[in-house]
Parts: C-alpha cells; sequence; structure tokens
C-alpha cells in the first residue's frame, strides 16, 4: 500500500503529460491510501481543466466516477483532529500549502508516525522535498 496526493491521481483518472509513469506506480501497488479530502481536490483539478478547455466535460464526469471507484477501494485517513494538529506543525516547519500539509500529515498518520520506508506518491515538487525530509520515499 503506498499514500497517494491529489496531484498524482489525477494523471490516473484523465490522461496527461505524467499518466505513463502514475501507471506505472500504480501497476506496481494498485492498493491507496488517501485523505479524505482527496477526492474534492481531485474534483477541483478536473473542473479547472474542464474551464481551461483542456477536458472535454464528458471526460470530467467520467473521471469523477472513476474517482468515487478508487476512494470505495482506498484505505481512507480520516481523522480531522489528528491531521489537522498534524498538518498545523507541518506548516511550521516545511514551505507547504495548507491542502499540502494536510496531505502530509494524514501519510504520517497513515505510516503510524513511522513513514521510513514508506511510499508517497505526489508530482508537487515543494510536497515531495517535505515528504522526503519526513522520512517517506518520493519516486
Amino acid at each position: 500500500m503506498r499514500f497517494w496526493d491529489s496531484s498524482a491521481l489525477v494523471p490516473l483518472v484523465i490522461r496527461q503529460r505524467a499518466s505513463t509513469a502514475v501507471d506505472t506506480w500504480f501497476g506496481e501497488d494498485s492498493v491507496v491510501a488517501l485523505w479524505a479530502l482527496t477526492p474534492v481536490e481531485i474534483t477541483s483539478a478536473l473542473w479547472r481543466h474542464v474551464r481551461g478547455g483542456a477536458v472535454a466535460e464528458d471526460d470530467a464526469l467520467r473521471a469523477e466516477t472513476r474517482v468515487d471507484e478508487l476512494v470505495q477501494s482506498s484505505y481512507v485517513v480520516a481523522d480531522l483532529d489528528t491531521v489537522s494538529a498534524r498538518g498545523r506543525r507541518l506548516l511550521r516547519v516545511h514551505a507547504l500549502r495548507a491542502a499540502d500539509a494536510s496531505q502530509l500529515a494524514a501519510a504520517i498518520l497513515w505510516a503510524a508516525n513511522a513513514p521510513q520506508g514508506r511510499v508517497f506518491h505526489t508530482l508537487d515538487d515543494r510536497l515531495a522535498l517535505a515528504a522526503r525530509r519526513e522520512g517517506f520515499s518520493v519516486p
């Protein structure tokens, strides 16, 4: 099982430049752990692409269905209080945005505070750096 940030999951549900790499990661281990609010972030990204003309509305709707299916088969971190407290600490230590700090906090909770040897998938450079510094392996 690996933890997936929303930035790595978007190319799994719609074709993007990073889709080939993400498909490979998913092929290596298709058991996904994610933060409870990740589907909201993915939906935001999908519809931002629709509004920008990069994705057709029908494709975004099909991608949302794939997201729902993915969430149903995933381990979902939903402890808001713990993620919030850890996220606030991460914001003091790393140059992250609030949503990214929540993603990383959820991953640390998923890893039971022992991220060494655990994989964290993200396409965000700042989040990848913070995850590595917290002890995760980031491909």
